[in-house]
């Protein structure tokens, strides 16, 4: 196909060039939740819009707004007779630079963070520092997770549009999806809106994440067909207080807490296996009593998070095995605590009893009235800074001390964010992609293996979903901050059904501070490799 632009006026389409816009990019210091993840996006939309397509069509580039000042983009490449089209995401989010010590000046400085680390290479872990000094990886924040990404669609949109290729692209970036991913869970009904109003028929979603190792020592590259879902089962625990000089009078939070934790950690029942894949086990991200400062009266309200990895699991069903174990878990306690009362005959304080959030929610609403509790919920919901979690375990918390004959008792419930696992291995489309990746990885003497579900957790998540049973209800129920501070749009995600792609370039160590990039496969490989796979998908002559 005739080229409508000279070499010398594309912006992206050399390696040197590639990297020179990767570097740009990762100069935009943009941590989740600081001021320059809010102007990144504003900084993005100027930088596409010096393409001669987006001159010509500058409402093709648009700016949707997420929270907290912050907004996704999107860019869309429309070629006049084409219905079928590409959505390529990417986050340009990243995890803080703390770690970097003296150097975190240059965190954000691939060439310069790089050179500096060339003057003392011992200051890196071996396996570290054999790659630098190979020459063949650049270091940084976000050169890895995710930036590169970006780049690698900025330049495949350019070349779309300025080649005029018969397919249609959306470039579609977000913040946040290295915390609650409220950029992707705000753009996927703004991705309705677009196939709606351009009449567009989406065949695949292309994510750019790099290649995650399955193990500390892997060095092998991969293409994913489907991403790993997360889910955040919490606990409230509400013993009894007494003074510590009289126990026996009251039952400790932090008690109650110990026996749930055990049976979560490391629990074989979560664990879920599919095409020869296994979702690693539970472990508690956080176990904390809600005391905030010291005294003699002994902690009686306690809160844990504990991590669930999802295959093919939904809400309900992730619900239902966490309250069994709950109750597994209260039936052992009441037991050992039974003997105790016995040893030291007294009374004790009762057994401990099991709550789902939603049955907490609705003995509230008749004792308290809708009034009150609605007014208890937007103290809490009012305070900035608490995040999600806190405000769901704060939340289950006031209620609780509203209502305290309900106690000694475990309250379940969800706090967010809720990572629905994605899967389209078996897609016609999918499968076909996967073979071509294969075959272009071969021309560069490089071996690319399927994977059938991304292990390092992505806004994929938000697309292709399917529940025939209504299983994301039990999570609606039961998660305190829906609706107010945290959503998540089923019903549009269902309606973006298509296969979900993984291709990313190879990289090492994501948030820490010996992330890298190899320039090879980010520069010269992964650029090809994806251009390929779009022309051949869509019988484009290359």
């Amino acid at each position: 196909m005739e080229q409508l632009l000279t070499r010398e006026q594309f912006l992206w389409d050399t390696p040197e060039k590639l990297r020179a816009l990767l570097n740009e990019l990762v100069s935009w210091k943009s941590i989740t939740l600081s001021d320059g993840e809010k102007e990144f996006a504003l900084k993005l939309h100027e930088r596409l819009g010096k393409l001669n397509y987006f001159k010509e069509n500058p409402t093709h580039i648009r700016l949707h707004e997420a929270d907290s000042e912050r907004s996704a983009v999107t860019a869309i490449y429309k070629h006049p007779s084409a219905v079928d089209t590409v959505v390529l995401i990417s986050h340009f989010d990243t995890v803080e630079t703390g770690e970097y010590g003296t150097l975190e000046p240059l965190s954000c400085r691939p060439e310069e963070l790089t050179a500096k680390l060339m003057e003392d290479p011992s200051v890196l872990p071996e396996n570290a520092k054999e790659d630098l000094l190979s020459g063949k990886y650049l270091f940084g924040r976000g050169t890895m997770d995710m930036k590169m990404g970006l780049a690698l669609h900025m330049q495949l949109i350019e070349k779309a549009s300025a080649e005029e290729w018969p397919i249609n692209l959306i470039l579609t970036t977000v913040p946040d999806e290295e915390v609650n991913s409220a950029g992707m869970r705000a753009v996927v009904p703004k991705l309705v809106e677009i196939q709606e109003e351009f009449g567009l028929n989406y065949v695949l979603y292309l994510n750019s994440e790099p290649s995650f190792t399955q193990n500390p020592a892997d060095i092998e590259e991969y293409v994913y067909s489907g991403s790993i879902g997360k889910i955040m089962p919490a606990a409230l625990f509400y013993g009894k207080e007494t003074h510590v000089g009289e126990p026996m009078k009251g039952m400790t939070a932090n008690y109650i807490a110990s026996y749930l934790t055990q049976r979560m950690e490391f629990n074989a029942c979560f664990r879920e296996t599919d095409l020869g894949e296994s979702t690693p086990l539970p472990v508690s991200l956080q176990q904390k009593d809600l005391k905030l400062n010291y005294s003699t009266q002994t902690p009686y309200r306690a809160a844990a998070l504990y991590n669930v990895f999802l295959f093919k699991r939904t809400a309900s069903e992730v619900m239902e095995l966490f309250e069994s174990v709950a109750k597994d878990a209260m039936a052992a306690l009441n037991e050992d605590y039974r003997k105790i009362c016995e040893r030291e005959q007294v009374c004790g304080v009762g057994s401990v009893k099991v709550l789902r959030y939603e049955e907490l929610l609705t003995y509230a609403l008749k004792k308290l009235g809708e009034l009150e509790v609605n007014l208890l919920k937007q103290v809490v919901l009012s305070n900035e800074e608490w995040d999600d979690r806190e405000k769901s375990l704060r939340i289950v918390d006031q209620l609780m001390i509203q209502c305290q004959e309900l106690a000694p008792a475990t309250v379940i419930l969800f706090a967010p964010p809720y990572y629905p696992a994605v899967n389209t291995s078996t897609h016609p489309v999918a499968k076909a992609a996967i073979e071509v990746v294969k075959k272009s990885a071969l021309t560069f003497n490089n071996t690319i293996t399927q994977v059938h579900y991304f292990n390092g957790i992505c806004d994929l998540s938000y697309l292709n979903y399917e529940d025939a049973g209504n299983g994301w209800t039990a999570f609606e129920k039961n998660t305190p901050v829906w609706g107010e501070t945290y959503s998540i749009p089923f019903e549009d995600m269902a309606r973006l059904r298509g296969p979900v792609l993984n291709v990313g370039p190879f990289g090492k160590d994501p948030h820490q501070k010996t992330e890298r990039l190899h320039v090879d496969s980010a520069f010269i490989e992964m650029p090809a490799m994806l251009e390929t796979l779009i022309k051949s998908l869509y019988s484009i002559e290359t």
